[in-house]
């Protein structure tokens, strides 16, 4: 049995897949190494003695520089690798050959087909406040009204956000931009936008963003010009309840699907479980013809070359290139280094460096050929990866995988997190220990990679994909955690 896994033949170091003793002998594929002090489960043991100012090695690239010498079986971590990185603007327009493409899966979803010819995975009613101080009565329209209509729609859902005034620039357009999308989204058989009327995010501004012909299902509401505003809220639910609460499910290919890809509170077992099962699922759904959406651009930081040589074209390279850099250039003008990750949670789990977290993270791309760059509030509307304009966020970067269409987000994690989102999110453990000790969070065990293999792992979730596609409730879902948060980058008055 194997203690460890070197990723890659190159690699100098190997992660471990359980909690490792000191002086014990530890099975790294066909060989041997000791360990010379205790080592936890996703940290790294080193194979080879590594000199200080020599690269660490993991996923057949460098990952960061030794800052001590590391002897053979040493715990490789914060206290001898640091970051290599830095603000790198060289890319080099080198696109590779994409790799065959594999059969499209024979699976089919039953969704709900919309007019515009998208396909929804829920026929839900949303509630959309233009602005903070019309949120609770968002929230309370929306719990009077599910229990005034219960079953006839899957949900009717209030998504509350503190801005809409106040805002200046990107930050209200940024707003603006988002709410808008999300209006459009075909898992909302309908949508009421509720404003104040006050409000920087105006009604009339907000709607003449929405092509008209998405916006049949749209009702909008003033409080300040109503008498009762929660009546005629009310009302205009009811509305859009009637409308839409016959819709059937009908069979759709994958070719329909839009799968957003997420990772929060990773471990070093990610990039060797839940990462590259992922990605698997979004090559066997790019297979079909279906889309998938990748974001969180700081956490591509030291492997967006990778990204970058799998553009379908020159344009595509230079809109992910200067993407990246935008985000670089936020990062040191406002006097942070690009390297400012990962995250407390990340480090306690194994990872060390930002080079390590985002080889790990683009792995969710899996091989499918980057087809198109979007900026935030922007539609993915081509098959195959969409790189999207998001911070690294939990919260932010998956409300923009939903508002970008993603109709079911595979959201991967080794530490385990409640957050849920608009679209069905699908939380998927790195590890078999946090699927067990957290089942009311976790969807799925990517720890079965190690125990079964990833042929067996792609099977099941894909097929949990299907089901969730086609109505069965995630985790989230039940727990009622369904939230959005929206991009504040500039000035509030």
């Amino acid at each position: 049995m194997t203690d460890a896994i070197q990723i890659h033949a190159a690699d100098n170091v190997a992660t471990a897949l359980a909690d490792l003793a000191a002086n014990s002998a530890v099975a790294v594929g066909s060989r041997r190494v000791t360990a010379t002090e205790a080592i936890a489960r996703g940290h790294k043991i080193a194979l080879h003695a590594i000199a200080r100012g020599s690269s660490v090695l993991k996923y057949g690239s460098p990952i960061g520089t030794a800052t001590a010498d590391i002897a053979i079986g040493a715990h490789v971590h914060s206290h001898n690798l640091g970051t290599a990185l830095t603000r790198s603007d060289d890319y080099a327009y080198t696109p590779t050959a994409a790799p065959p493409r594999p059969a499209p899966p024979q699976r089919h979803f039953l969704g709900y087909a919309r007019a515009d010819g998208r396909v929804g995975t829920r026929n839900e009613v949303w509630i959309l406040p233009t602005v903070g101080c019309v949120g609770n009565l968002a929230a309370r329209v929306a719990r009077i009204a599910a229990i005034r209509h219960p079953g006839r729609v899957d949900g009717i859902h209030a998504f509350k956000h503190p801005f809409g005034c106040s805002q200046l620039g990107d930050d209200l357009a940024h707003t603006r931009r988002l709410l808008a999308a999300l209006a459009q989204h075909p898992n909302a058989g309908g949508v009421l936008i509720v404003g104040l009327g006050c409000e920087s995010n105006q009604l009339t501004a907000l709607l003449d963003t929405i092509p008209a012909g998405r916006r049949d299902h749209i009702r909008i509401l003033s409080a300040q010009a109503v008498e009762d505003d929660e009546a005629g809220c009310l009302t205009l639910v009811d509305e859009l309840v009637a409308a839409c609460a016959d819709t059937p499910r009908t069979a759709a290919s994958l070719s329909a699907l839009t799968l957003g890809v997420k990772c929060g509170g990773s471990d070093g077992l990610s990039g060797l479980t839940a990462n590259p099962l992922v990605g698997q699922i979004a090559d066997a759904v790019a297979a079909a013809d279906g889309k998938v959406i990748l974001t969180e651009i700081p956490e591509i930081f030291g492997a967006e070359q990778l990204l970058m040589d799998r553009a379908v074209s020159r344009d595509v390279f230079d809109r992910t290139a200067r993407l990246v850099q935008d985000f670089k250039a936020c990062f040191t003008r406002n006097g942070e280094p690009v390297s400012e990750n990962p995250s407390p949670g990340n480090i306690v789990g194994g990872i060390t460096t930002l080079e390590e977290k985002s080889l790990g993270a683009v792995q969710k791309g899996g091989q499918v050929p980057l087809v198109d760059v979007q900026l935030y509030g922007g539609e993915a509307t081509l098959a195959g990866l969409t790189l999207l304009e998001a911070p690294g966020n939990d919260a932010v970067s998956s409300t923009a995988l939903t508002a970008a269409g993603a109709t079911v987000i595979l959201f991967t994690t080794g530490r385990g997190t409640p957050l849920g989102f608009p679209a069905p999110t699908l939380k998927i453990a790195s590890n078999s220990d946090l699927a067990a000790r957290k089942s009311g969070w976790i969807d799925f065990d990517a720890g079965m990679v190690i125990s079964e293999g990833f042929d067996a792992a792609s099977d099941a979730l894909l097929d949990l994909i299907v089901a969730t596609a086609s109505g069965k409730l995630t985790k989230a879902e039940v727990n009622e955690e369904r939230d959005i948060a929206i991009w504040k980058s500039g000035v509030t008055l």
